[in-house]
């Protein structure tokens, strides 16, 4: 399938022949709501902790004898029925919240949000995103005036452009991210995709 190429002034620059299999892949939103919560949950981690009667200072001695006080039994002040013992059935940092999708689900998922994007006329491909230097001023100046000041875009350079990343790091809402690092998650958050024809072949 055909598609045409632009400049970093937005200009027409040609057509560029993409793979039927990534850019026309057929939208699934099922699909791609699972790889999406599959990628939040694996970025999760847990941060509530408590600790259990074995973990809490103190308790070694028993506080009074087992009969003849008049008063209930009891082992340890670090039970849970005392205040400052262990807390019982408490969050763990140990806790898992991570999803497993295969490779082929996730790869789909993607493919099926590129096509969507290149459908709805969302992502472009550009002739080259190279700068000529690594300064956020030039970048800033370039996307505002193709993008025609929706500045919110996710860049997709060719590997061996790296000035692009240093460029975009101060953009709260431009990131750089490599063809080889694409992601449900990147890719549903910025709503333009701007890709790099030398990027595209990289794409798998």
């Amino acid at each position: 399938m055909k598609t045409k190429i632009y400049n970093l002034k937005g200009e027409d620059a040609g057509e560029i022949d993409l793979p039927e299999k990534i850019f026309a892949y057929p939208w699934n939103p099922d699909l791609v709501y699972q790889a999406a919560q599959a990628q939040l949950a694996n970025l999760r981690r847990p941060w509530a902790n408590t600790k259990g009667r074995g973990e809490v200072s103190g308790g070694g001695k028993k506080p009074w004898k087992q009969k003849g006080t008049g008063r209930a039994r009891h082992g340890s002040i670090r039970s849970p029925l005392w205040k400052g013992g262990g807390t019982t059935h408490g969050p763990l940092s140990e806790k898992d919240y991570s999803v497993k999708i295969n490779k082929k689900m996730l790869r789909a998922a993607i493919y099926s949000v590129l096509s969507k994007k290149l459908a709805d006329e969302e992502l472009k491909i550009v002739d080259s995103l190279e700068l000529n230097s690594h300064k956020t001023k030039e970048l800033y100046f370039v996307l505002k005036e193709f993008l025609r000041g929706s500045m919110n875009a996710l860049l997709v350079p060719a590997s061996k452009n790296r000035i692009i990343y240093r460029a975009s790091r101060n953009m709260p809402k431009i990131k750089s991210l490599s063809p080889l690092s694409l992601n449900v998650r990147e890719l549903l958050q910025h709503k333009n995709v701007l890709i790099d024809k030398n990027a595209v072949a990289e794409i798998k």
